[in-house]
């Protein structure tokens, strides 16, 4: 054992990381199914509709870390997270497609977000906390190939429901689709589920004496929590300064293409936008297998890189999987026919499996091992800024600056990935030293392996 911790064996890592695909089922229905425009929602409103996400992510999740980093239960330190999370997640999903206006479909993903983020943090600490250092790029890059696999999954959904299983394509106006609705009782199932069998196949790591010790003496309350957060920010590794503009260009991005995909496919083969136009329907549902191709991409992509981030570095790896996704994002409103549009959704695939997986390589090596939660939380609020930056600005410029036009932002998206690429390479990685951790003993699966 190296730091006190067990080596895993690759299937033990799968295990432990497969709660992340219902997680991001549920993120990759949001993505894939367009609730807002469906209910009568205007091109220009569908950032500020969609804020619930980065807001509660911006709030939620470094307060959850610290809370998660001081917690002694015992169940663990991170695992009451993951269940509480995942039920409210279960339950914004099965909730969502009864949704009758937009009023109700806002406050629902509010309840959705808040239980994603209250898992997302500490599943984010909990492979820092249980791998060796030369395992974690593994650890991440295998939760990136699930975000991959299930939001792959999610794509395909509605696309597989309807021409697989005979489901109808037809609404009214103002009416939820019924493969949407099948897609997110799925989702349901699978958030809790997929959390429960990665907890208990793979249980957390018991605390130390010495690191029980020293969450007994930290001080308690939510104005020490607030407090930490604040330290913490003010003693941030450098590495994790420098990381700040890749985020805000990066994910102001991908907001675009997640806000703009469908309608910009749907103007580009047919012309129209029109969320309750029958045109409009085909190309969600076409979009849909092509989304599920770009995430097949990442999920293959992202087990792949393990080894090339070792050799070339994960800052340089990521940087060129931006440029690529930058151009791809740029040439895709030029396309009008669907050939072409699969190959650059491939490249997409390529940039979005080195997004949610490399950042994390870089920085896990630069924070200290006792603030990994509160740590990741900040760096998810490098996440939230920028989507909270979309959402206030993209409302305001879509019209007079992108012409009213999809695929003007889809565009606009890809040069600023092509910024993203360039303030990458400004990331110096370091390592973390300190003390040897006291061996602890490798937990009994509550279901053997």
């Amino acid at each position: 054992m190296a730091m006190g911790k067990p080596h895993l064996s690759i299937p033990r890592i799968l295990q432990m990381n497969l709660g992340f695909l219902g997680l991001q089922f549920s993120f990759g229905l949001q993505q894939a199914n367009p609730i807002f425009a469906y209910l009568g929602a205007d091109e220009k409103d569908f950032p500020w509709l969609g804020i619930a996400g980065p807001l509660t992510g911006l709030i939620v999740q470094p307060l959850i870390g610290v809370m998660s980093d001081r917690t002694l239960s015992r169940y663990g330190r991170r695992t009451p997270y993951f269940l509480i999370g995942a039920l409210m997640c279960s339950a914004g999903l099965f909730l969502m497609p009864f949704s009758q206006s937009l009023l109700m479909a806002f406050s629902i993903l509010f309840l959705l977000d808040v239980g994603n983020n209250i898992t997302m943090e500490p599943y984010r600490a909990y492979v820092n906390d249980r791998l060796r250092e030369e395992q974690r790029g593994f650890g991440f890059l295998s939760q990136s190939g699930f975000t991959g696999l299930a939001q792959c999954l999610a794509y395909a959904s509605p696309f597989l429901l309807v021409n697989l299983f005979g489901v109808s394509k037809i609404a009214e106006p103002g009416v939820i689709p019924d493969y949407t609705r099948m897609a997110f009782f799925i989702g349901a199932v699978l958030s809790i589920s997929t959390i429960l069998w990665s907890i208990l196949r793979v249980p957390e790591l018991p605390l130390t004496d010495l690191e029980r010790a020293r969450i007994t003496a930290l001080p308690k309350g939510f104005g020490a929590t607030f407090a930490e957060v604040f330290a913490a920010i003010r003693e941030m590794p450098e590495a994790m300064r420098t990381m700040a503009w890749m985020s805000l260009f990066q994910w102001y991005a991908m907001c675009c293409y997640w806000a703009y995909r469908v309608p910009s496919v749907s103007m580009a083969l047919f012309g129209t936008s029109d969320g309750s136009t029958s045109q409009f329907r085909e190309a969600d549902l076409l979009s849909g297998p092509m989304g599920a191709f770009y995430n097949a991409i990442a999920f293959v992509a992202a087990f792949s890189m393990a080894p090339l981030a070792r050799r070339l570095g994960a800052a340089r790896l990521h940087a060129a999987c931006l440029l690529m996704t930058g151009c791809a994002m740029i040439a895709m409103p030029m396309m009008n026919s669907e050939p072409p549009m699969w190959l650059l959704m491939g490249i997409m695939g390529l940039g979005w499996g080195s997004i949610m997986g490399n950042p994390y390589i870089i920085l896990a090596n630069a924070i200290p091992a006792e603030r990994t939660g509160v740590y990741m939380g900040i760096f998810n609020m490098m996440i939230c800024a920028p989507m909270l930056v979309f959402a206030g600005t993209m409302t305001f410029i879509y019209e007079p600056v992108l012409g009213g036009d999809p695929r003007n932002a889809l565009a606009f998206g890809g040069v600023l990935m092509l910024c993203a690429a360039v303030a990458v390479l400004r990331v110096r990685s370091g390592g973390q030293s300190g003390p040897a951790a006291e061996p602890r003993p490798e937990p009994k699966a509550a279901v053997s392996t």
